[in-house]
């Protein structure tokens, strides 16, 4: 039994492979792109304006944990990729193109969602034994990057929904929640690891992130489903 759920494991990991790899790696590329569109070339010297993922892989974040959380059945998947880095200073207009620099993540997300999306058209017509496995991975393709376009969009920083904050609020709202930026990765863990740990303890669902990103998923897989006319494929009750 054990061996038979190994097995599982690792199949259905198989179909995260690329998912992972494309969404991880492309949203870095994507914040390293628009910088240097709008006049940051640091990116660009150092040869990450680039949509080849392998450019962009961080061996732990790209890797190793996303491999691990998939394989450990806990249903939770997270990863990064070599952060591209951006000279704010150097875009033409910093508090408004630092906004453009921070969408352009979350932004091709959503595109590789639309664009798994309608390859699933393409899926279906395989021959059976590959049409499954391309089928899966392509579903699994939207949701990870509906996730990641969502969860990065959170309202802190240093996550792209917090310098969006910090670059259309007024100076006296933006400036504290700028400085919370040293601060963010202790939330963030919080967040994702502490809470529903705490709340498995004591009983209690204390996991905040899928309050808020599981109703907003649900929403953009829907929308998503409709306008690329796949709703018949991956089912109605989304």
């Amino acid at each position: 039994m054990g061996g038979y759920d190994l097995a599982g494991l690792v199949q259905n990991a198989t179909t995260w492979v690329l998912p992972v790899l494309f969404a991880i790696t492309l949203h870095e590329a994507a914040h390293g792109f628009v910088a240097w569109r709008l006049g940051d070339n640091t990116a660009y010297m150092l040869g990450r304006v680039s949509f080849n993922p392998l450019r962009h892989i961080d061996p732990f974040g790209t890797v190793l944990l996303p491999a691990l959380l998939l394989l450990s059945g806990t249903g939770f998947l997270f990863g990064y990729a070599k952060p591209v880095p951006v000279n704010f200073r150097n875009l033409n207009h910093p508090k408004r193109d630092m906004v453009w620099v921070a969408l352009a993540g979350p932004g091709i997300n959503i595109f590789l969602a639309i664009i798994s999306a309608l390859l699933l058209h393409l899926a279906v017509m395989l021959p059976p034994e590959i049409s499954d496995f391309a089928g899966q991975t392509l579903f699994n393709s939207i949701l990870l990057n509906i996730w990641l376009a969502l969860f990065n969009m959170l309202p802190l920083p240093p996550l792209d929904g917090g310098r969006v904050a910090v670059g259309i609020l007024p100076r006296p709202l933006a400036l504290p929640l700028a400085n919370l930026e040293r601060y963010g990765m202790l939330i963030l863990i919080g967040l994702i690891f502490l809470l529903p740990l705490l709340g498995r303890t004591i009983g209690l669902n204390l996991n905040i992130l899928s309050w808020i990103l599981g109703p907003a998923s649900s929403y953009v897989l829907n929308v998503i489903a409709h306008l690329t006319g796949v709703m018949s494929i991956i089912g109605p009750g989304l």
